[in-house]
């Protein structure tokens, strides 16, 4: 009997031991039970002791496991000891033992499985070693802002803690209890002499079959993921707000010291430079970026969106809303607000009116920029958008790969967007984002084929299939979703796969509503359960950190290289500028541009310095040239003509009445227009001796015709003008001998300029007198032998008759005619008046010289308004009226000059210069040259060494 209840203690020992570690390996435990059957069992070796079998069930620890452990069931010891002796201190000593076992089975047995689930759980918490930097800097500075000291005293002391240990004593009053439960006679004896007894009926529990334990298993495992990704959110969701407060508090200048400009912004603005410049050296941009590429309508935007948590592109129904790259720089901020990289104003992403303005923004912007005739742009659209907790990373989306051109598409769309998608994969630092609709058949896939093409090994692409809850919807196989996911199903390769949800296809939906969708559908899919999806594959969240890291190790691998192949071609620039140029600074486009414009500037004031007699004489001169003619031919000529001085008089007045209302203002302004314009140009034109640099000559004159086209002479001057100019013709007075002799000079000159001119006229009608034949063998042509004999017979007709009026009669016509044909000669009449009219001209302009002669002593009769005198000299008042009014309207042009329309000038020269600077184009076409480009290729190449210099520091104080 003895014998017998130490077997069962041994046999409790071997089964508690078991049930507390939970792992299948000897404990110290069992090793003591040898021990303790040795001492139990003194005459019986060990040789021949059969260790009875248990049918324990031991379930193997996971903390991801939480099934029901199964009851222990012994089994019915068989032995074949002898009755025991009831010797009582035999049974007080193995009591005592069993005593000691328990305990110390029972505390062995309790620590190491505490250690072991403690280890577990430890293994199975990530390794965040390696996303170390996605921490933000202030967590690290924290020591700086919280007092730890402070919060240490708030910790409980070591006796609160010891009240929060086991009670030891409760521990210990239990195992008494057990012991009691264990002597001879007591209920536990009988309940494991029960047990053994019902050893036969054990087969009568079913058994959980292996499936059924791997669904439990994988069941709780996905409960327990879910679990870690709503801890990893929560605290996430607690460190942006932390985040924010703390970028808040830096805003408004709570602390003193400045927020530095993020890493992710210092690198952006060298992708912005980069894209802007020429690569004529062969230094290509291979910096790093992720570039989205997909099929039309696949889903590219809406996974942008989801990393950038808002809506921030143009919506459309199978319509292509994306026609030009969009470059989207995610950084943290305080606010989450978006802002284009040439304008101030920032979008509040978190207001819905802001939100469809950035929209309709973008769209606009994506029209303009694509040209006529064309259905996509190659200029890029930069986007920076800010917020807690995004991850930092530069985005480039690009339009979606189509496989027809349809009706109102260019012809060249197809080709145009798969060039624009290789420019920017062909980048060997850049990371491809494939994207394909889950919800279409995989073979209708375009851009697989072209990702394969350009990343053959798939080193830097990441696939990422869409539209999964469709899928899973209508795909009659979900193996199929499982060899996509694998990468077994498209030739490409790839760096990772991913599967998204990226809402129920509303546009409507808010990200929040989105995340909630997509994190309730994986949670209940079937394809996590049945494991043909990976919990990391899976939400768009895990998708924003792999292509986080993932692009920051590419920009950690790749910029310091870049940094350098362009430190080689700047010394290769400063080289070739210092051998072309040595004695120049190098002034790129913009320095050039404003060094002319402030020569242009100078210049225009240089019109401020003409002195007034320059102005008068030049207005003077330029009005009497426009405007001889008319008062020769047909205001003097018709006067002259009349018989007496009255009917002179009247004709003069009348048509200069009719001149001054109709005509002479507008000619007065059109010739101070002109003056100034030709002012204007040739101090533009002007050379500068040895500083003039011909670099400027185009924008000068560009700037010169624009400004003249955009200005306008004031419209109230002609009105004031014809006052003025009426009233000086209106004066008949002269006042004294030098006005008379002024009057009479003027008239001889353009009397003596007309004649000069009439002789030019008739020299080519007969042609070279008979002196130029001789001198220079030239002859008459038949023509001009007709006109000659014509002219001959004509001058006899006005030797004949002096006072002949000006115009020929018929029958005059008619004699000259036939006393031609009497010689030989036939002409037409209309040929003979032609020479008459030149003939009479000259006549009369000679005749009229002479008068003006004899008018020189006329003064005097002209005071006494030649009463009692044959010498009349209207001609001279009327030249006298004439050139008063030149004077008097050049004094009031030139005023006006100077008063008003210079400085009306300079005006527009100073905004058409400011258009011309805000017009990269115009600049770009005004300045040209290899000394112009080759100083912008400096400037351009020194500014991103400069700041990819700037960037990998930051990059290394970030590490």
């Amino acid at each position: 009997m003895w014998r017998t209840r130490a077997a069962a203690a041994c046999v409790i020992c071997r089964s508690l031991a078991n049930s507390s570690c939970g792992i299948k390996r000897k404990s110290p435990l069992q090793n003591l039970h040898l021990v303790s059957r040795s001492v139990h069992h003194p005459y019986y070796p060990s040789a021949r002791f059969q260790r009875p079998p248990l049918r324990i069930s031991i379930q193997q620890f996971s903390s991801l496991n939480r099934l029901p452990l199964h009851k222990t069931k012994l089994l019915n010891v068989k032995h074949g000891y002898q009755s025991h002796r009831n010797f009582w201190l035999a049974r007080l000593a193995s009591r005592l033992l069993r005593v000691r076992y328990l305990i110390l089975g029972s505390a062995v047995g309790g620590g190491y499985t505490a250690k072991k689930t403690y280890e577990q759980w430890k293994d199975m918490i990530p390794d965040l070693e390696d996303y170390k930097w996605i921490v933000p800097d202030f967590i690290w500075e924290l020591d700086e802002l919280v007092d730890i000291e402070k919060l240490l005293k708030a910790l409980p002391d070591a006796d609160d803690l010891a009240k929060l240990m086991p009670d030891f004593e409760k521990i210990g009053e239990s195992l008494a209890s057990l012991k009691g439960f264990l002597s001879p006679g007591s209920p536990g004896e009988t309940a494991f002499r029960a047990t053994d007894q019902g050893y036969d009926n054990d087969k009568q529990f079913k058994k959980v079959s292996d499936k059924e334990k791997i669904d439990q298993l994988q069941e709780e495992l996905l409960r327990t993921q879910l679990k870690y990704q709503r801890m990893l959110e929560r605290l996430e969701k607690e460190n942006k707000e932390l985040r924010k407060l703390v970028l808040q508090r830096d805003d408004k200048g709570i602390h003193q010291r400045k927020l530095k400009k993020s890493l992710i912004d210092m690198y952006s603005e060298v992708l912005d430079i980069l894209s802007d410049y020429d690569a004529s050296y062969n230094t290509q941009d291979h910096l790093p970026r992720v570039v989205v590429v997909g099929d039309q309508s696949a889903g590219k935007t809406s996974v942008l969106e989801m990393i950038a948590q808002a809506r921030i592109f143009p919506r459309g129904s199978g319509e292509m809303m994306t026609r030009s790259p969009v470059k989207v720089t995610l950084s943290e901020g305080p606010h989450h607000v978006a802002l284009f990289k040439d304008s101030s104003r920032e979008f509040d992403l978190t207001k819905e009116e802001d939100l469809a303005a950035l929209r309709n923004e973008i769209e606009i912007r994506m029209r303009n920029s694509v040209k006529e005739g064309c259905t996509v742009s190659t200029e890029t659209i930069s986007l920076s958008v800010k917020g807690p907790g995004l991850q930092r990373m530069v985005l480039v989306d690009l339009p979606g790969v189509i496989s027809t051109v349809t009706s109102g598409m260019a012809p060249d769309t197809k080709e145009t967007i798969f060039s624009i998608s290789k420019a920017y994969m062909q980048n060997p630092n850049a990371i491809i984002l494939c994207i394909q609709d889950g919800s279409v058949d995989a073979e209708r896939s375009i851009v697989t084929d072209l990702v394969s093409q350009m990343d053959p090994q798939g080193k830097r692409t990441i696939f990422v299939l869409t539209k999964v809850d469709l899928a899973e919807k209508n795909v009659a196989s979900p193996n199929r979703i499982q060899q996509i996911i694998e990468g077994k199903l498209f030739p490409m390769k790839a760096l990772g796969y991913f599967a998204v949800v990226t809402g129920k296809g509303n546009s409507s939906e808010s990200i929040e509503s989105i995340k909630e969708y997509e994190e309730e559908f994986f949670q209940n899919s079937k394809l996590l359960k049945t494991s043909m999806l990976k919990a990391h594959q899976v939400t768009t969240k895990n998708l924003s950190l792999a292509v986080s890291d993932c692009f920051w190790k590419m920009v950690r691998e790749s910029v310091e290289q870049q940094a350098d192949a362009f430190k080689a071609t700047r010394f290769n620039l400063e080289t070739e500028w210092k051998n072309n140029y040595p004695r120049l600074r190098e002034l790129d486009r913009n320095e050039l541009f404003e060094k002319a414009k402030n020569e242009i500037l100078d210049e225009v004031i240089s019109l401020t310095q003409v002195t007034p007699k320059h102005w008068e004489e030049m207005l003077e001169k330029t009005l009497w040239e426009r405007v001889s003619t008319h008062v020769i031919e047909n205001i003097y000529l018709p006067a002259a003509q009349t018989a007496n001085s009255g009917t002179f008089n009247t004709t003069v007045d009348i048509k200069l009445k009719q001149w001054t209302d109709k005509q002479l203002p507008n000619k007065a302004v059109e010739v101070a227009w002109e003056t100034l314009q030709e002012e204007f140009s040739r101090f533009m034109t002007e050379k500068k001796g040895k500083e003039h640099d011909d670099i400027f000559d185009k924008l000068k004159q560009a700037v010169k015709e624009e400004t003249i086209k955009r200005h306008k002479w004031n419209e109230r001057a002609e009105d004031s003008l014809r006052v003025i100019q009426h009233n000086a013709l209106e004066d008949r007075s002269i006042s004294d001998k030098q006005q008379w002799d002024a009057a009479i000079h003027f008239m001889e000159e353009t009397l003596q300029s007309r004649l000069k001119d009439t002789e030019s006229v008739i020299e080519d009608m007969v042609g070279p007198d008979w002196k130029k034949r001789w001198l220079h063998w030239v002859g008459r042509t038949k023509e001009q032998n007709i006109r000659n004999e014509t002219k001959n017979e004509l001058e006899k007709l006005i030797k004949c008759n002096e006072d002949h009026p000006a115009y020929l009669a018929n029958d005059e016509v008619t004699t000259v005619r036939k006393n031609l044909e009497a010689r030989g000669v036939a002409v037409d009449p209309c040929l003979i008046k032609d020479t008459w009219h030149q003939i009479y001209r000259r006549y009369f302009l000679k005749s009229a010289l002479s008068h003006c002669n004899l008018c020189r002593r006329g003064f005097y009769y002209y005071q006494r308004h030649f009463v009692d005198s044959e010498l009349e000299c209207n001609d001279i008042v009327l030249f006298w009226r004439i050139q008063r009014m030149l004077a008097i309207t050049a004094n009031t042009l030139r005023q006006q000059l100077t008063n008003t329309e210079v400085r009306r000038l300079e005006k527009n020269v100073k905004e058409v210069l400011e258009d011309f600077a805000e017009d990269n184009e115009k600049k770009v076409m005004l300045l040209t040259g290899k000394r112009v480009q080759l100083a912008e290729d400096l400037k351009k190449v020194r500014e991103i060494q400069e700041k990819l210099e700037a960037f990998i520091e930051a990059l290394h104080q970030e590490k």
